[in-house]
């Protein structure tokens, strides 16, 4: 298998174990840790609570889908994403990009199967430094999906590729001969 190949193979791997490990923790705190209801807290650490809510719309509340219709809209319009994340990621073939794709693309299929099952997205991990929030409550994978946006962006901002290897100028290559002038 070539080096890029066997990049998306382990992309596309960490992908479905991103969606998997948000899935079980997801499962661990709604299930035996018991915080499913509104209003649900457990303290971890002086910064850090398990906080339960309920996210009807995408990334920091925006876009609240009211409606079952938009609920489902908002299903297609985030397949749609990791449908495009997906192909991007299988037609890369540097690691560098291919690991925050994978992250983006994890992130986003636990999302979708919330949304799909229970009608909205499951946060619960707060961050907090008294009453200092510096994000909104969030999961796995809507950390996932955040750094993966923020590695892509780095890597664009940051991050300058090796010029291609110009191919060699067959025209002026030295050991050709020059034309043979005309005598008049």
């Amino acid at each position: 298998m070539n080096p890029a190949a066997r990049n998306r193979a382990l992309g596309a791997a960490f992908a479905f174990a991103l969606f998997g490990l948000d899935q079980l923790v997801k499962y661990w705190v709604t299930g035996p840790l018991g915080i499913n209801e509104i209003g649900d807290v457990r303290e971890i650490v002086p910064f850090f609570d398990l906080r339960y809510t309920r996210n009807y719309g995408i990334s920091m509340g925006m876009l609240q889908a009211t409606s079952d219709t938009m609920r489902w809209a908002l299903v297609a319009v985030t397949c749609l994403i990791a449908l495009v994340v997906t192909i991007w990621m299988m037609r890369e073939h540097r690691g560098g990009e291919i690991l925050p794709l994978s992250l983006i693309l994890g992130g986003a299929l636990g999302n979708i199967r919330d949304r799909v099952q229970v009608g909205y997205v499951v946060d619960f991990a707060d961050l907090h430094f008294g009453d200092f929030r510096p994000f909104f409550i969030f999961n796995v994978a809507d950390a996932a999906i955040s750094i993966g946006v923020a590695i892509m962006l780095a890597r664009a901002l940051l991050v300058r590729d090796k010029p291609a290897e110009p191919a060699p100028d067959i025209l002026s290559d030295e050991k050709s001969v020059a034309p043979a002038e005309t005598k008049q």
